[in-house]
This record gives structure tokens, sequence and C-alpha cells, in this order.
């Protein structure tokens, strides 16, 4: 035996061995070790002594649990299973390894986020761009796409996969794509030998798998580098599933082009699907617009959010379906009551198609197709394109429906070679087994009153053991009174007990009958799902369409909720937004009397807006929220506002709020600046970009003087529609230079000593930024607060411009303006350069710079 596991531990070296012996799996030697540590099991040996084996084991009716945490801590775990009948094998059973569980290719439903898919990557880089190729083993969906290096990050990310793949000489043959990956998914990538990525077997291995003679029919080219990628990813499917593949999809190309880009930094900021601060879906935009029934509804839209579309006909194709549901509220009730009793049909398919399916899958999977008629029938007078499109693709499979239902009983257990699985009146010799087992507790209770009769003891009974079948208990007292055919087969202590030929002859033919029964059930029952395996394709084409209907009514169900309205995209340059609100901030708690803003931006006189405010005034606010509603309307949805018109754009960059990232050795300054970077170097004319403080990382003339530069960049060179929130006031003055920038400001109230944020946007700039009435709402002691204003005011009341010389110690004081003396040894030369100076032709930014110039030759030379 030890030999068996030898050889399967020779097959899949860095996988725990889950080892089949009997009702336990054992792990053997390290395997062991490390299984003990992690799951808390007890580590006994396998023999004594010299010879002594590290042994832990888990019941196999209990070893999903224990699997799935291994997998959840970044192990792999290979199954080893007893393949013959340990009944009718001589010796030693046989043992082979049928399947290998990774984070990638888990199908267990208590191990997958019910609305979140779970892919399995593989990459492949070429000099200049990458293949990429992913999938959800649950579910059968199957995707390949390309995309230039530089976005090899953001694409993985996008994908968001468990597991990724990539060639083991991928660090020597392109090390910046390494890097680029670990970065994206550092726990998740599994490092393959290179000739899984042989273009030749990869594309010997995609026409077999699914049929063809050329992949053009998918639109992939054969020296397409999504080729190797898809080539590698099914070798090691074939490694880990062992040939249980049949339920993959035909592989989609995703074209980015028809997609707007969001980069990794861009779905952070504005917390599509996670939140920043725990990464959690509660407070994001999927939480907020998810109003789908199914599971399988819920990926769909997960999807749709993080890769919204640029095609116009197709973003109206779907609003318009969003537009029918929402005008037809009876309509909306009727398809989400029927879409509440579809289960998970996809990964229901995928358990089918594997060969995991258990009795209660396949009732649960015609149950779900059994409501196809009646959606069928709710969308017979649809009118817009897309509802009328779904009416045709919901495929009834009544025959697959009514086998199912006709073959199997209503509430079948979880074991499939237990029995108790298949209806009365399917089969009649399975009826006829059934009989005489089931007659077996009549024939018993017969028995056992005649034996009492006959022998005159009362307390005789019937009883059974797994060691000697059935048999004939007396107490001790009267076992002098038991007929001679009486068998003594067991003492105990309060009992004796006896077989006869009778009885033997009865247990033979009742339990030869339940053994029988149990092998016809579980043979009736492969052939069952075998033949709705057949039908997956079909069953997968019509859980797509239930998963669009889904999202359609979801969303129509949020835009009624929330007052959402039918946005306007077309391929014009302006985004108009009258009284739009933040998607997510309006349904908090807190934000009842939420205020509406408007937003214009065109290429005439609002090419890029410059916003200027004081903190928590509402500035993030509206920048995020305006990319939230491009971002709605790209997908389809209605938008929360009175009205919107959406020039649709290519791409949605942010740069809002700045952090550290330690683990990548850089600076809050230096990430900003890599951000930027990305920006401008990737922005087009059709981008919507949105920043905020951009250069407080660094000194002040620093970052004024970049915020200055790239706002000039952005309007001369790249011409993107911008929001550029800031409290670098100076900025305002490039509205009179620039005649695409426009000037707005957050209205404030100021009342005594006190300020009201009116949360209102207004036209104009303002040079208020009220940080130190920000700091006393957040309990900033009082004389700190004091000495602020004075310092406050001292470097305002500088006619100079420079930063005053504060004192390291001292009470404050209000006004402070005695703090500051010229120095009594000023350079002649720097007060001859400021006596020359033609301040009236001078911008802002000139006269910073040339103070900062001034202020460096003083310091020189004092």
């Amino acid at each position: 035996m030890m030999e068996q596991f030898w050889r399967a531990k020779k097959e899949q070296p860095d996988a725990l061995l889950f080892f089949r012996m009997g009702d336990f799996y054992e792990l053997f030697h390290e395997d062991a070790t490390i299984a003990s540590r992690e799951l808390g099991l007890a580590l006994t040996a396998r023999s004594k002594g010299d010879d002594a084996i590290p042994m832990a084991g888990v019941p196999v009716k209990s070893a999903e649990g224990y699997l799935l945490k291994l997998v959840r801590r970044g192990h792999r775990v290979a199954i080893c299973e007893q393949v013959s009948d340990p009944r009718t094998t001589k010796g030693i059973v046989d043992r082979a390894i049928v399947r290998v569980v990774t984070a990638g290719t888990l199908t267990e439903e208590e191990a997958l986020d019910a609305r979140q898919a779970n892919y399995l990557a593989a990459l492949h880089v070429t000099e200049k761009c990458i293949g990429l190729a992913w999938v959800d083993v649950s579910t059968g969906r199957f995707f390949v796409a390309e995309a230039p290096v530089e976005r090899l990050e953001d694409e993985l990310s996008r994908v968001g996969a468990a597991e990724a793949l990539i060639s083991v000489d991928l660090e020597s043959r392109h090390p910046r794509a390494e890097v680029l990956a670990r970065r994206a998914l550092d726990q998740g990538l599994v490092e393959r030998e290179a000739w899984e990525f042989d273009r030749t077997s990869a594309l010997r291995a995609l026409k077999t798998q699914f049929q063809v003679a050329t992949l053009e029919g998918f639109g992939i080219a054969e020296d397409s580098p999504c080729v190797p990628a898809a080539g590698a990813l099914l070798s090691y499917l074939e490694e880990t599933q062992r040939g249980s593949c049949a339920h993959l999809t035909a592989p989609r190309r995703f074209d980015a082009t028809r997609h707007l880009v969001l980069d990794r930094a861009t779905r952070s900021c504005l917390e599509l699907t996670a939140t920043q601060r725990d990464g959690s879906r509660a407070g994001t935009l999927l939480d907020v617009v998810d109003g789908t029934q199914t599971p399988m509804g819920g990926r769909l839209l997960h999807e749709w959010l993080v890769s919204p579309l640029t095609d116009v006909g197709e973003i109206n194709h779907r609003r318009a379906g969003v537009a029918e549901l929402v005008d037809g509220p009876f309509l909306r009730d009727e398809v989400r009551a029927v879409l509440g009793e579809v289960r998970d049909i996809e990964r229901l398919s995928s358990r089918v198609s594997t060969g995991r399916a258990h009795g209660r899958d396949l009732v649960s999977l015609a149950a779900s197709l059994s409501t196809t008629p009646r959606l069928r029938i709710q969308l017979e007078g649809a009118t817009s394109a897309f509802l009328a499109e779904l009416h045709e693709r919901l495929d009834p499979l009544e025959e697959l429906v009514e086998q199912v239902r006709t073959t199997l009983v209503d509430e079948p257990p979880l074991t499939i070679r237990e029995g108790h699985l298949i209806r009365r009146g399917f089969h009649s010799e399975l009826d006829e087994l059934l009989d005489i087992a089931g007659d077996g507790k009549t024939w018993m209770a017969s028995f056992q009153a005649a034996e009492c009769e006959r022998t005159g003891i009362a307390n005789l009974k019937i009883g059974f053991n797994s060691v000697f079948g059935y048999f004939i208990e007396v107490p001790r007292g009267q076992a002098d009174r038991t007929p001679e055919h009486y068998i003594r087969k067991q003492t105990i202590k309060t009992a004796e007990r006896y077989i006869t030929p009778e009885l033997k002859e009865f247990e033979t033919k009742v339990l030869k009958a339940e053994e029988r029964a149990r092998d016809l059930e579980y043979r009736l029952f492969t052939e069952l799902r075998n033949a709705v395996a057949t039908q997956v394709a079909q069953i997968l084409d019509t859980a797509q369409a239930i998963a669009e209907l889904d999202v359609l009514t979801g969303l129509a169900q949020k835009a009624a909720e929330n007052r959402y309205v039918a946005p306007l995209v077309d391929e014009g340059d302006q985004i108009e937004i009258i009284e739009g609100r933040h998607p997510v901030i309006e349904q908090l708690a807190t934000a009842e009397n939420f205020v509406p803003n408007d937003t214009h931006l065109n290429r005439d006189d609002s090419l890029l807006i410059t916003l200027t405010g004081p903190n928590m005034s509402g500035k993030s606010t509206w920048i995020r929220q305006t990319a939230l509603i491009v971002l709605l309307a790209q997908i389809g949805s209605f938008v929360p506002a009175q009205e919107a018109h959406i020039g649709v754009v290519d791409r949605i960059f942010t740069r809002i709020g700045a952090g550290d990232d330690i683990g990548r050795g850089a600076s809050t300054f230096m990430v900003e600046m890599v951000e930027i970077a990305n920006i401008l170097n990737n922005a087009s004319s059709r981008s919507l970009i949105v920043l905020d403080e951009v250069g407080r990382g660094t000194s002040t003339f620093d970052g004024l003087a970049l915020a200055w530069a790239i706002i000039e960049h952005i309007h001369e060179k790249i011409q993107a529609r911008t929001l550029f929130a800031t409290h670098y006031h100076q900025l305002t003055e490039l509205a009179e230079r620039l005649p695409g920038v426009r000037n707005m400001s957050v209205a404030v109230r100021e009342w005594e000593e006190d300020i009201v944020f009116l949360h209102r946007i207004v036209a104009g700039g303002t040079d208020r930024s009220y940080g130190i009435h920000v700091a006393r709402l957040a309990g900033v002691p009082q004389g700190l607060l004091a000495r602020a204003r004075a310092i406050l005011h001292d470097i305002e009341s500088d006619a100079a411009g420079l930063a005053p010389r504060i004192a390291s110690e001292g009470p404050a004081r209000e006004p402070a303006a005695d703090l500051y003396r010229p120095r009594q040894a000023a350079s002649n030369a720097a007060l001859e350069a400021l006596r020359v100076l033609d301040t009236d032709r001078m911008t802002p930014m000139d006269a910073l710079l040339e103070l900062r110039r001034l202020r460096e030759l003083l310091e020189d030379q004092a």
C-alpha cells in the first residue's frame, strides 16, 4: 500500500496527498506534519520504532472542510481515491489521483463567493504584448485577451484571478513582466514548465477541446499571444481535473477597444467592488446597484462594472432594456419573482459535467430550468430589442427537466451510493428489489412473533449487526428453553445470541436485494447525470440569458427605488449632469439631505475644471460622483441625476488620495507621481481624468509648480475632460490664460466665528481652505489652534509671500504680525533683483518661482 502512496506522491510532489483508506483520507510523512499543524489534527504514527511513519487523517464525510482550509492557506491538495471495489478486489484495492484542488480550480459551493467568479488565469509574454487566458472552472466560462506589456498589471488585477500560471523562464526572458505579474498577484502565481506554453501544442489542444479546425471562428488568430496562454491553461486543467473539462465554453475574446479601460488605481479609488478601508463589498458601487436575484446575475454585474462599454450602440441596447423594465413595474416584479426561484445554474452544470453532482444538484438544476417557460411568457410582448432577444435565447429544455423529475425523488440525499435516489415506478426491477428489502421488516416482525410463540420466550428479539448479520437474542436466564436448531453465535453479559438456517436464508435474500438495489440506483443516477451532461452547452446558454435578464431587472429595480434617470449617451464631447448625486453616499443613513450638483464639461470653455474649497466640503465627493455616473451610463444603467448627457469616454483615470507603498519601496509622493505619469502617458482626448490634491506630497512650491504644469499639459496636449480638485488657489489664475479652464468652488457660509459647508458647487474659485476650522472639528487642542491662527495670519500678511521664521517656543499671540522681522543683513544683490522685477507682466506662477529663487539667494548668503 505504501508503494501506491509513493507512486501517487511522485506524481504530485508539491501537493498534500489525501490518500483514501476506507472511511478516511490519510496523510503520511511531511504531509501529515503539515496537515497536523494547519488543521489541528492529532499526529500519530504508522508502525513503531525506527519504521514509524508520521500519519494524520480526516473522515471522508467531513474531508471537504479540511481540504478547503488547506487551499485557503496556500496549499495544493491531491485526492487519491480507491478506484476499484473492495468487495470484488483480491488483495490491495487500486488507487489513483482523481483530482488536484488549488485556489483557481475550486468548485465546492462552500468555498466560493456565489456572486463573484473564481478565475484561473494563464499569462504568456512576448516582446511587446501579453496574451492572457482565464477560466472559471466552477462555471466553465472561458476568456482570452491581448494587451500591451505595460497593461499587464492592470489586466491581471481586472480579471482578479485566484491563481495565475506563468512560464518558469518568464523572469529571465522578460524581467519587467515578471515584476508586474507579481505586483498584481504575488501569492497566486504558479510557475509551470516552458513547454506547456508551446504554441503548436496549444493550437492542437484547443482545436481538440472545442472540436474545430481553426480558432478564427472564435476571433482568435493562430499567432495571437493568447494561444500559448490558453494552451497552458488547458494543460493545467487536464492535470488537476483529470480530463473533466467538457463543460468549458468556447473561448470568448475580450476586446479592450470595446470596453472602457479602468486601471487598478482607478478601480480602487472609485471603490467599485471593494472598499479601500477593508476590502469589503459593503459601501461599494456594486453593493448599491446590485439588485440581482441569482448568483449568475450577481457575477455578471460584477463583470459589467469593471469592464464598461464604449460602443454607443451596445450601451443604448442595454439601456433600452433597462428602460422598458423601469417603465413596466408589473413586468419587472413578475420577472423578479420568477428569478428568485432560480439557483446557480452555471455552477450546478459544472458539477454535472465534471461528475461531481449529487441528486440534490440535479433536482435544483431541473427546478431552476423549469422557470424558463414562465420567463418566456412574461417577455413575449417585449418591445426593446434586448428583451426580445432574451426571449428567444431562453431554452425551456422541457424534456431534460421532465427526465430529472420522473427519475429522482423530490428530496434525494447528498450521497449517491446509499440508495433512496430513484423515484418509485421509474424502474420495475428496482421496485421489485426495494419491495423485497422493504418487506424484510414485515417478515422480521412476523418471524419474531412466531418464535416467541414457538419457544414460549416472550422477550425474544430479532437484532442485526455488521459482524453476525441478523440474530435471535434470548435473555441468559431463558437460554435453556431455546430449541435445538438454534445455533449459538455470541454470548454477551445479559443474553445469548443465536442464528437459524431460516434466518440466514432470509438474511441472504434481503441483504442481497438491498445491495443490488443500491448498485442499480447508482447506475441509474449516473446514467441520468451523463444524459444531463450532454446538454450542458444548451443549459449554459440559457443560464447566460437568465443572468443578463437578471442584471437588467436588477438595474431597473435600483433605478426605480433610487430615482435614477436614463442618460443620453452618444459620441459627443460633453459631460452634462444636472443635479447629479453620489450613488453610494446618498444611501448612507447620515446622507438624508444629500446635496446634488451639476457637472458641465465640454471642449468650448469647460474642458478642465479646477475645483477649490475647504476640506470636508464635498470636493472629492463631487469629482468621484461624476466618474461613477459616467461609468454607470456606460454599463447601460440609469444614473443618479435629474438629467445626464454623456459623451462616451474611452478611459477613466483617477488620482485621489495618497499613501505610502512600503511593500514596493515607494513613498507617498513617488506613488502619486507614478500614477500621474501613467495618466499623462496613456490618456486620450476621449478620456475622463479625475485628480484630487496633486502635489501635496512634496513642498508647497514643488507641488504648485507640478500641478500648474500638469494642467497646462492636459489642456494643451491631451485635451481630455478633467476635474482637478486642489488647495492651491493660485491655480485659479490659469482660467485667465487657458480658454478651456474653468474655476469652480464649494460654497461656504461664514457665521460669526463659525462656517457652514453648503456642499454646493458654484462658479468661481476661492482662496480659503478653512483648515484650522476643520482641525477644531476634529478635536485639536485650543491652544494649538490659537498658535496656528497666529502663524496663518503672519503668513498671509507677509507682503513678499515668503514663509515666516516661526519661533520655536512662546505663547500663541493673535495677531502675531511682529513675529517676522526682515533680515538686517539682507543681500544688496537680492534687493536689486527684487527692485527690477516687472510684477505687472508676471503670472502668479512666475512670481512664486522668482520668490523661491530670492529666498535661496538669501539663505546662501545668511
